[in-house]
């Protein structure tokens, strides 16, 4: 349930947003960043190696820096 004041706006499309979201992180292990919608690429988890880093290259992952990465689900 979200509390906030009674003289602020809702918004039930950012609630389904949010939903979703939650749901996907779980799902596929991931990170939504601000403003993510389905169809979206999400942040996957920093690579434990040096080699796991150096393979995400060539995997279809958008790679920003050995530690950011992002991919389409």
């Amino acid at each position: 349930m979200i509390y906030y004041p009674m003289n602020n706006g809702r918004s039930v499309d950012e609630i389904h947003r949010l939903v979703e979201a939650l749901q996907t992180s779980i799902a596929h292990q991931v990170a939504t960043p601000e403003n993510w919608k389905p169809g979206d690429a999400a942040i996957v988890p920093t690579p434990q190696t040096v080699q796991a880093a150096e393979a995400r290259m060539s995997e279809g992952y958008e790679t920003k820096d050995w530690y950011f990465s992002t991919r389409s689900l």
